[in-house]
């Protein structure tokens, strides 16, 4: 074999381990199931449906009666007094129907009921009745009607528990290992008012789809999980009370808990989902369907209408847009909710169930890589163009397997995700024959992004310029940030684990560092080195740094949470600012160069940093940061501390908080009793008087920063650091000493 065929057998080896790759990557994806994924997946079905929605059999034992707006015209508002649902009750089990099921909430007594009105004080007054009216309760007439018949109230899910509990009272027998236990449950159940759920055959949930569920309703469950029970949907309960069956089946797997198979009433089997839901086989809404409540209610002997109510299902709902029970199906219509519970009704009566099953995904699954196969197969050996058509033919195979599968079986085979992810395959694999070309560019870029910042690799990309040793000054913001007690951690725990808690407490901080647009320097060993305004201008960079070294302190509260550090102290840091010029740019060897910063004002942030201590707070910033800063965030004075390499003592300037806490309350009371505590100081006025503020300030502190009361029980003690004067006959007496050691 020659060097070229050898050459060529590597490439092609390389590209189909990259497409199985690809593939791989592609099955990891499906398996997550992202939000994109299931979206496409979703629409897919729902195209199918409207390709081929299901027709409608006008001779399916199922109707509305719609409380449409003709009836709400002749018969009021709603919701109407209860003796008129009672009198439409009677109606319709006079006229022979099934099972009664109402989709509508009864949660409260009814307004109308005589012996509320008399006690309204607005109307007590105002109305008269005879003593044997003056306890009717609507709702008692009302249930003593619905108890003569076969009829289903509704229930709604909530958040809220108020009033009784609402149990099945449909018999639900498990078959498996606990099915209903995955069941789509709800917190709480709306109880219907008193006596209705007592005197009703049955009780159904009304919702079509979980509490909170907003879009389009595809499958809606037939089993809710509660907090009392299993509770059957309103048209399964309405097809069991019309069957006259006392139970429901629930079938599991015999080995794995909270599976839901199927769903069985009588001679019905509905497969479902493992969480108790059925898709929804939607057809184009039917005027056929629905009966208007106004030509129940009129009570005539109509035999057209008899024979509409007579041995069927019959479900009350709404129509009318202002009572809001509109919901969007699969085929893009809006239709009444009650209208979805009647087309599951028909759906498990024509036994045109929808079924998708595991094994439907798995298939999908094995699509994906066949059509990944073949694309690399023929792609390596002849080419994309060839490749895209191989890969054209078999996607056309796949779409026609759906549709069979779909129109022949009902069984909801989803070609998205093969063929979306065959194209992208084709695509990134298109893409790759021309990247490996730009390999050793590649290279060369991992191998100097070690060296050199980023920034300073694309800017030398563009311009075509290369590094040289060299730099300018120009303004910056420096910061400086040290883990504080150090060295009695390290000595608490192995060299393994505190490289590990070193990592991830850098990685939090360098995450905030970055998202202020700053610039990180480098990590020395338990300390880390940013700087702002470098190498791409930032501007307001004082401010930016400051809120990064206030984002730093948030981050490093949630660290000493995390699971890295239980068991262990706290680790607390110290962090220092300032602002000034710097010379910025490479500075090393020849051979070997960093992208730094060079200048007083790193120093000045150095030991800034190192002054925490001293002034026993967390956050230390220099009075340019201050300077620049005083309006958009919360400090306060500090004093003045020697800086070791400056003649002159440095105001610091402690940093509270931002913005939002520079305009708080409590954060000004603070700010106004610092400030007398600082001319108290500068006044000489007695250590006792001092003292005191002190104490107010901590009291006050506690409820801004509590941070800051170590601050203010160490102030009593370094009064000395507000008077420059006094700082600087110190300073200056320390250098004389040193200088008399030296000549001894």
């Amino acid at each position: 074999m020659t060097v070229k065929s050898k050459e060529r057998t590597g490439r092609r080896r390389a590209f189909q381990l990259v497409g199985l790759a690809l593939i791989l990557f592609g099955c990891f994806i499906r398996v997550m199931d992202p939000y994109p994924v299931r979206m496409s997946r979703l629409i897919y079905f729902d195209i199918l449906q409207r390709i081929s929605p299901r027709e409608y059999n006008p001779d399916l034992p199922v109707r509305v009666v719609d409380i449409d707006e003709r009836s709400l015209a002749n018969w009021g508002q709603w919701p109407w007094p209860r003796t008129l649902l009672a009198q439409m009750v009677q109606r319709l089990g006079e006229h022979g129907a099934a099972a009664i099921a109402f989709d509508m909430l009864f949660i409260e007594p009814d307004r109308y009921s005589p012996s509320r009105l008399l006690t309204d004080p607005a109307l007590a007054g105002m109305l008269s009745v005879s003593r044997e009216a003056e306890n009717l309760d609507n709702d008692v007439l009302f249930g003593s009607e619905i108890a003569k018949w076969p009829v289903v109230m509704g229930a709604a899910a909530r958040l809220t528990h108020d009033g009784p509990d609402v149990t099945s009272k449909a018999g639900i027998i498990e078959i498996g290992e606990a099915p209903t236990a995955g069941l789509v449950t709800v917190p709480h159940w709306t109880p219907p008012a008193p006596p209705l759920g007592r005197d009703a055959t049955g009780i159904g949930g009304v919702n079509v789809s979980p509490l909170g569920g907003i879009g389009i309703v595809r499958r809606v469950p037939v089993l809710w999980g509660g907090p009392d029970g299993p509770l059957p949907s309103l048209g399964i309960e309405a097809l069991r009370i019309a069957m006259g069956e006392p139970v429901i089946l629930a079938e599991g797997t015999p080995d794995e808990t909270g599976i839901m198979l199927a769903v069985e009433i009588g001679s019905f089997r509905l497969p479902t989902t493992e969480n108790g839901e059925v898709w929804v086989r939607y057809r184009r809404d039917r005027p056929e369907l629905y009966l208007s409540a106004d030509d129940v209610m009129k009570g005539s002997e109509d035999p057209v209408l008899r024979a509409e109510i007579e041995g069927r299902i019959i479900l009350i709902g709404t129509s009318a847009p202002g009572l809001f029970d509109m919901h969007q199906t699969a085929l893009g219509e809006s239709v009444p909710g009650v209208s979805i519970h009647a087309q599951i009704l028909e759906q498990i009566l024509t036994g045109e169930m929808l079924s998708r099953s595991d094994v439907t995904a798995a298939l999908e699954l094995l699509s994906f890589v066949l059509l990944g196969v073949v694309v690399i197969v023929v792609m390596s050996s002849f080419g994309a163009v060839a490749s895209f058509v191989a890969g054209g033919i078999a996607a056309a195979v796949v779409l026609g397997v759906s549709w069979v599968a779909f129109q022949n079986q009902l069984v909801l085979f989803d070609v998205t995700f093969p063929l979306l992810g065959g194209m992208a395959n084709f695509g990134l694999l298109a893409g790759y024959l021309f990247i490996s070309t730009e390999r050793e560019k590649r290279v060369i870029r991992q191998i100097f992004s070690h060296y050199v910042a980023p920034e300073i690799l694309d800017e030398m990309e563009v311009s075509g310029h290369q590094l040289q040793l060299g730099g300018e000054t120009q303004e910056i913001t420096v910061m400086f940030s040290d883990i504080r007690g150090f060295t009695p951690l390290s000595e608490s725990v192995s060299a393994t684990d505190l490289v590990t808690l070193l990592n991830e407490l850098f990685s939090q901080v360098g995450d905030k560092i970055l998202l202020e647009r700053g610039t990180i320097d480098k990590f020395i060993g338990d300390a880390v080195m940013a700087f702002w305004n470098a190498p791409l201008p930032v501007e307001d960079h004082p401010r930016r740094a400051a809120r990064a070294a206030l984002l730093m302190r948030e981050a490093l509260v949630e660290f000493n949470a995390s699971d890295v550090m239980r068991g262990r102290p706290p680790i607390a840091l110290a962090t220092g600012c300032a602002t000034g010029q710097a010379c910025v740019g490479n500075i090393g060897s020849r051979r070997r160069f960093n992208y730094t910063v060079i200048g007083d004002v790193v120093n000045v942030a150095a030991r800034i940093e190192q002054s925490c201590r001293h002034v026993e707070y967390d956050i230390l910033v220099s009075s340019s940061v201050y300077d620049t800063t005083r309006q958009d965030l919360a400090m306060l004075e500090a004093g003045f501390v020697d800086l070791k390499g400056r003649s002159d003592p440095e105001p610091v300037y402690v940093l509270v908080g931002n913005r939002t806490l520079l305009e708080d309350p409590n954060y000004q009371k603070l700010e106004a009793t610092h400030e007398a505590l600082i001319a108290a100081i500068r006044d000489r006025q007695p250590q006792s008087t001092v003292g005191q503020i002190c104490r107010d300030c901590v009291v006050i502190a506690e409820h801004v920063e509590p941070g800051l009361q170590r601050f203010y029980r160490a102030l009593d003690g370094r009064t000395a650091d507000f008077r420059s004067d006094v700082r600087r006959s110190q300073l200056m007496f320390s250098h004389h000493g040193r200088e008399r050691q030296t000549s001894v």
